[in-house]
């Protein structure tokens, strides 16, 4: 896979084969019947055939193949109910590159009963020898920071997403460029400019078999325009502006900020399912769920000493589980945790992020989900509900149980006075 620049946010490159999403053909329907002047009932005509499951859209890029697969029914939360312990795990720029990392927790994922969200980066679906149809907000024609792809990469990246979604796990937007800081960042665009960018991403996806020639290639199984409902910015910056350009473009929820371990609430008309502070075992802070920020706090986002590698990993890991075991034995909030397709310090985040997906989703009462799963299910609560949730601190757990705390009506008092004597029959 060609990619012209990496950032040192590390959002991934792109590389694999293609895969068939296979179709049925619309047959013809005949009549039949007795021949004319011949008496006697006529033969019943032969039901139509089925139309094809695969309905391609544009220029056969996507495809509406029905329902999403392997998706769960949200149910409301009965009166006194504990709620689930939900952790969310995410990509940020997700593609296949030769490392197979794609791949890989795609498996990892499949053999831990999770559903996972991946954030695509839309210029990995656009050439290079293509770069000039990315107009960026604030920069020059064919301007990137992560770079573009080729079209092996792309036809790789490709499988990987429609695997994922067929699946069940989501595909959201990291954007394009990936353009940081100052002089034009995305910290600095409009409404306007988020608006465009959306676009365009949109645009790189439906529209990859154009660009690369690759007309025989099977689609990605779904419609673009209505599976895109959230997205994580670049940086985590721009975030004000892109909400709203977000939720006038219909999307659902963004996990842009930074959160305490706290239930989501809405923020602009949007589920605020940003990533969360966890302690750093060892040190006296915390930091955010992301393999980077433990990278950065580390070894200052470079490679570091071989011989701490395997420290710095667990560190890592650890961090995650104390957070996922704070939430689980506390609030119960869901626990979003973002990542990063790179080897960074010898791949030890990946290490790490691994054998904490196989510690937490096979837990009977985890339900490790897509953000666009996560927020199904906060839709379907009661609101009154999600604001009492919301009253639990970091790691509080109710006083007097979740069946008490979630009864839906008023505890019935106490029997006696506390502290008295037993009545005397």
């Amino acid at each position: 896979m060609a990619v012209t620049k990496r950032i040192t946010a590390g959002v991934v490159a792109v590389a694999a084969c293609t895969a068939s999403l296979a179709g049925c053909g619309a047959g013809t329907t005949g009549s039949s019947g007795a021949k004319e002047g011949v008496h006697g009932a006529k033969k019943a005509a032969p039901a139509p055939a089925p139309k094809s499951a695969v309905r391609l859209i544009g220029d056969g890029s996507t495809a509406y193949t029905g329902a999403q697969p392997h998706q769960p029914r949200a149910e409301r939360l009965k009166p006194g109910q504990r709620p689930p312990q939900f952790v969310v795990f995410s990509w940020d720029g997700a593609g296949e590159d030769s490392q197979r990392l794609f791949s890989h927790f795609r498996k990892v994922a499949k053999d831990n009963k999770a559903a996972m969200t991946y954030f695509l980066s839309g210029v990995y679906m656009l050439p290079e020898d293509k770069r000039d149809l990315y107009r960026p907000p604030q920069h020059s024609p064919g301007r990137s920071d992560i770079g573009f792809n080729d079209e092996q990469g792309i036809a790789d990246t490709a499988k990987q997403l429609r695997l994922a979604w067929l699946e069940g796990s989501e595909i959201g937007t990291h954007f394009n460029g990936h353009f940081c800081g100052s002089g034009g960042g995305v910290g600095e665009w409009s409404v306007e400019d988020w608006k465009d960018e959306i676009a365009q991403a949109k645009r790189f996806v439906k529209s990859w078999k154009t660009t690369t020639g690759m007309k025989n290639a099977p689609p990605l199984p779904f419609d673009y325009e209505k599976e895109l409902v959230g997205a994580r910015t670049p940086c985590l910056e721009g975030q004000k502006n892109f909400m709203g350009a977000a939720r006038e473009l219909g999307f659902r929820y963004d996990t842009s900020g930074v959160n305490d371990q706290l239930w989501p609430a809405k923020k602009r008309g949007l589920w605020d399912l940003s990533m969360q502070l966890v302690p750093v075992p060892g040190r006296s802070f915390e930091t955010l769920t992301m393999d980077y920020n433990f990278y950065m706090n580390q070894s200052k986002a470079r490679s570091g000493d071989k011989r701490r590698h395997e420290y710095w990993g667990d560190q890592f890991r650890d961090g995650l589980l104390r957070g996922f075991e704070r939430a689980h034995d506390g609030n119960r909030a869901p626990l979003i945790i973002g990542n990063h397709f790179e080897s960074w310090n010898g791949g030890t985040y990946m290490r790490a992020i691994e054998e904490v997906i196989e510690r937490v989703c096979t837990k009977t009462d985890v339900r490790c989900v897509s953000f666009r799963q996560l927020a199904d299910w906060l839709d379907a609560q009661d609101p009154q509900t999600l604001e009492k949730l919301r009253t639990l601190k970091v790691g509080e757990a109710p006083e007097r149980g979740w069946a008490t705390f979630l009864a839906g009506r008023p505890a019935p008092a106490p029997k006696g006075v506390p502290g008295a004597p037993a009545a005397k029959r």
